[in-house]
């Protein structure tokens, strides 16, 4: 069985310009510099990206571009405002061979979703993803088993990246 990895980062640092809707706010400079950084880190600490599940709006689309990760897309709407349920749901309908896969998504979704997977919520990631997950930051979680068959408490937390 080969090590499956899942990358779970939030959109980077967004504006508020009047007038847009939450769904269609863009990123702030803060936020494209991070996005990047974030990418950075992932290229050079991870496996390579497989397979890219990334919300509909518009400030995850700037986030994922930023990152310049390679890999194909999925835009899914679901997870703009999914629950941890919703994304884990998400990922266990991925058909393999993906090994690797990132969710570029929103908070709460995002964190509560890493912590929902993670069975060693003693560790240290998880400590810091208890206090804060701030935009741009990024968990990864392994498991050793196939994506259809990851729940609560499945995955090992090995990570969690705040790219500043």
């Amino acid at each position: 069985m080969t090590k499956r990895v899942l990358i779970l980062m939030r959109h980077g640092k967004s504006a508020y310009p009047e007038d847009v809707d939450d769904h269609d706010r863009p990123l702030a400079g803060r936020g494209q510099r991070e996005a990047k950084l974030g990418g950075d880190w992932i290229r050079s600490s991870q496996p390579q990206v497989d397979l890219v599940l990334c919300s509909t709006a518009t400030r995850t689309r700037e986030t994922l571009a930023a990152t310049g990760i390679e890999a194909p897309v999925n835009y899914e709407p679901s997870i703009y405002g999914g629950s941890p349920h919703q994304l884990i749901d998400l990922v266990r309908e991925v058909v393999e061979p993906a090994e690797t896969i990132l969710v570029v998504g929103h908070a709460p979704g995002i964190p509560w979703t890493a912590w929902e997977l993670a069975h060693n919520r003693d560790s240290l990631a998880a400590a810091e993803i208890s206090q804060k997950y701030p935009t741009s930051a990024i968990a990864v979680l392994e498991f050793d088993r196939d994506w259809g068959e990851i729940g609560p408490g499945t995955g090992d937390l090995v990570r969690f990246h705040v790219p500043r």
